[in-house]
């Protein structure tokens, strides 16, 4: 088995690895990176409109050959496009760009602002097929609490920073009871080094004939994760999947649960991370 699938809270499947195509530019080499990796095996392709990168998805999705239904693509709304308005602007954008009929998980990218009534209008489009998945990005505890027991349809998923050196293990409790997923950006914390190079990783990489990366990976999906590696490498891309023929013991994993530092690289609960995100990007039709 090169992938398996994972069933979401609203019955819908989706693959457990992702392709991540943040920070690969579009007209060319997202379009290949894509091919690249639905070629390896990949079926989740993993982009935003904050990526810039939506076009070259779309293309590569179309032109792979395999058939739509078989492909599941994400994308997520951008905070420029909060309120009802705004939601119905910014997914009309994304359907747009990505040529496609319907997203299969849409997400609400950065948690704040008028996140209710974006919410209401993906709540509305999911009931008109648009979007097959809706979920939310980055929420922390506190976000998490002060939106979601208002939702109507609880989030699928919860794309949020994740891997053995922060394991979100106070998010993940209040997430299990909505049955909501956690998807990790930065499974390999960002290429860190002192992740992929730490002692225990490496001497299980050996036990397992396996590559650090792989070790990293195997961890974060049997904490029932879906991971979202990124890498625009052919043999990186193929060897991130690579992933299912082999477990870690219950102990090997009490081990690497010991890593967790509690902290990221990113604090969606630090002041001022909306006003610095809103004028970081302007996404434009």
């Amino acid at each position: 088995m090169n992938n398996a699938c994972i069933t979401l809270n609203d019955g819908n499947k989706i693959p457990a690895v992702g392709f991540g195509v943040f920070l690969i530019d579009n007209n060319g080499p997202a379009y290949e990176s894509v091919l690249t990796a639905l070629k390896a095996g990949y079926r989740h392709i993993d982009t935003a409109a904050a990526y810039f990168n939506e076009e070259d998805v779309g293309r590569a999705v179309r032109d792979s050959g395999i058939p739509r239904n078989e492909i599941f693509v994400t994308s997520k709304l951008w905070l420029q496009d909060h309120g009802r308005e705004g939601a119905k602007r910014g997914l009309e954008r994304s359907l747009r760009k990505l040529g496609l009929d319907y997203i299969d998980l849409y997400l609400i990218h950065q948690p704040y602002g008028d996140v209710a009534g974006a919410w209401q209008v993906l709540e509305e489009a999911k009931d008109q097929g648009l979007l097959h998945s809706i979920g939310v990005s980055n929420m922390t505890p506190k976000i998490w609490n002060s939106f979601v027991p208002d939702f109507k349809v609880k989030p699928a998923v919860n794309q949020v920073e994740f891997n053995p050196f922060f394991q979100q293990k106070e998010l993940r409790k209040l997430m299990a009871e909505t049955n909501t997923r956690l998807e990790a950006w930065y499974p390999l914390g960002h290429g860190d080094a002192k992740l992929l190079s730490h002692p225990l990783v490496t001497e299980l990489a050996g036990l397992h004939h396996k590559s650090p990366a792989q070790i990293v990976l195997r961890f974060e999906l049997q904490e029932g994760a879906i991971v979202l590696p990124k890498s625009i490498k052919p043999e990186h891309i193929a060897d991130n999947l690579q992933i299912f023929d082999f477990t870690l013991t219950d102990d090997e994993m009490l081990s690497l649960r010991a890593l967790d530092t509690g902290k990221g690289a990113h604090d969606p609960d630090a002041p001022g991370v909306a006003e610095k995100l809103l004028s970081a990007f302007k996404i434009t039709d």
